[in-house]
């Protein structure tokens, strides 16, 4: 990151997340390109990875240091986000016998329109956000250290 290059960073990093970032190009996007109920990748190209330099929880689950891909099942009204210890996977085919936890997380509609999916993780109280958007959907995935 910018600030550990300039070493400003005082704490060490919690968390990441590596992932392509598709672009919409005026396609409607779930429900039509990503269909409900089936897999996607968080991303375009190799599967989405996320690593945690430090033990988290999310939903009352302990999530141990490490890296795992992270992908989703989306639904009009939720997402089902599932960490994956299958690493060097491409992101079209994931083993699902290799997952190791799942989260349903809401998901609503956004006043912004996300040309291009985007993940940032949002400080909060307790912890951070991971804020998954893209189109007009946005899902938060809480997560707490």
């Amino acid at each position: 990151s910018q600030l550990k290059m300039t070493h400003d960073l005082t704490t060490p990093p919690i968390m990441r997340v590596i992932y392509s970032r598709p672009h919409r190009q005026g396609r409607t996007i779930f429900g039509n390109l990503l269909k409900y109920g089936e897999r996607w990748r968080l991303g375009a190209n190799e599967a989405s990875e996320i690593e945690f330099f430090q033990d988290v929880t999310i939903q009352d689950k302990k999530v141990n240091t490490g890296r795992n891909i992270i992908y989703c099942i989306p639904y009009q009204d939720k997402w089902t986000i599932i960490l994956n210890n299958d690493l060097y996977t491409w992101g079209l085919k994931i083993d699902s016998t290799k997952d190791v936890m799942q989260f349903d997380i809401p998901v609503k509609k956004t006043s912004v329109d996300f040309e291009y999916f985007t993940m940032v993780f949002q400080p909060v109280t307790h912890g951070a956000e991971l804020v998954m958007a893209w189109d007009d959907t946005e899902g938060r995935l809480p997560i707490n250290f």
